[in-house]
């Protein structure tokens, strides 16, 4: 969003993190995939969309919220979502309507988006155990 009368970018919290540009790109491409590809089954084809919008859905959400816990659960769900478009990029692949090198390429930016959330919810648990020592 552009506000009035300025020529430049506001960002919220999550724009910022790296995480979110990967996933937000992983989904345009996801998503260009799907509206390309009508020969996928419409029901996966759906549910692969779903799930990959909640990845970055849930990755916006974890930034709102205030306790390490709220945001802890929010990437959680967000790496969950992750798991779920692997499942749909898998059976996309065995029902031969992706090929192997956009398997592949898809593949290893789930991989790379998963470790990074991963490593977010390991902040936060360390930053509470931190917490609960002091």
């Amino acid at each position: 969003m552009y506000s009035a009368g300025v020529n430049r970018r506001i960002m919220f919290d999550f724009e910022k993190l790296e995480v979110y540009q990967v996933t937000q790109a992983q989904n345009i491409s996801v998503l260009k995939f799907l509206r390309d590809h009508g020969d996928l089954d419409i029901d996966l084809g759906k549910q692969w969309k779903l799930a990959s919008l909640n990845t970055v859905l849930h990755l916006a959400e974890s930034t709102a919220r205030m306790s390490a816990t709220e945001k802890k659960n929010e990437l959680t769900l967000a790496r969950g979502a992750i798991n779920e478009c692997v499942v749909f990029l898998e059976m996309a692949r065995e029902l031969k309507v992706i090929d192997v090198p956009q398997a592949e390429t898809f593949y290893l930016k789930y991989e790379q988006m998963s470790k990074m959330m991963l490593g977010m919810i390991r902040s936060f648990s360390e930053d509470f155990t931190q917490s609960r020592k002091v």
